[in-house]
């Protein structure tokens, strides 16, 4: 990514190759984002989540609507996410609105889960608190035994979520730390990417 030219022209198709790489390389989560969102008190949160989806429309990831998370990006309807990959020596930085993916994607990303995260996303009320381990352990198995060896819908407090980029910044590693850095921006998710414009490391 060195040089005075932009990466790439269109910043979705320079994502999947970085991706695709980390997928090589990382050896844990190579799909692991930091997701910050903010409260009600316009306080920042943080935690690491997993995209599970990407393509010009956005960046997906799913969740519990009543977790945090979940409540947070309901009120706001924003949000930012980092990747970093320590073995390419990559970052990526995403911002943007965030909306609901609609009911048949929810659904059929829920339909490829491990039997086991289906039971959870039922079992688990994400982010309140728990006395004992116990109660959740006897909540799996309640859920365990109301749907047998039957199929598991899913929840309706649990879907996706789509980061609708404004920006996307490209960050490399290079020595002295004198990095590369490349944003894209556009004023809506609807418009044109403006060409990568470079920033001072």
């Amino acid at each position: 990514m060195s040089g005075d030219s932009p990466p790439d022209s269109n910043p979705f198709a320079l994502f999947s190759r970085w991706l695709a790489e980390a997928g090589r390389l990382e050896i844990n989560d190579p799909n692991a984002m930091a997701l910050a969102t903010v409260d009600a008190d316009g306080l920042p949160d943080v935690r690491i989540v997993l995209l599970k989806a990407v393509d010009d429309h956005g960046f997906v990831f799913y969740t519990n609507t009543e977790s945090q998370k979940g409540v947070q990006l309901e009120a706001t309807g924003r949000a930012a996410c980092v990747f970093h990959w320590k073995s390419l020596r990559r970052q990526v930085r995403v911002r943007g609105p965030v909306s609901r993916v609609s009911d048949e994607e929810a659904d059929a990303y829920f339909a490829t889960r491990p039997r086991g995260s289906r039971i959870g996303a039922w079992a688990s009320e994400q982010s309140r608190p728990l006395a004992r381990r116990e109660e959740l352990e006897a909540a799996v198995a309640a859920v365990t035994a109301r749907y047998g060896d039957g199929p598991i819908p899913r929840p309706p407090h649990w879907t996706g979520f789509r980061i609708a980029p404004l920006s996307i910044e490209f960050w490399q590693d290079q020595p002295s730390r004198l990095h590369d850095r490349f944003v894209f921006r556009r004023p809506t998710p609807d418009a044109p990417w403006s060409t990568g414009a470079r920033l001072f490391p």
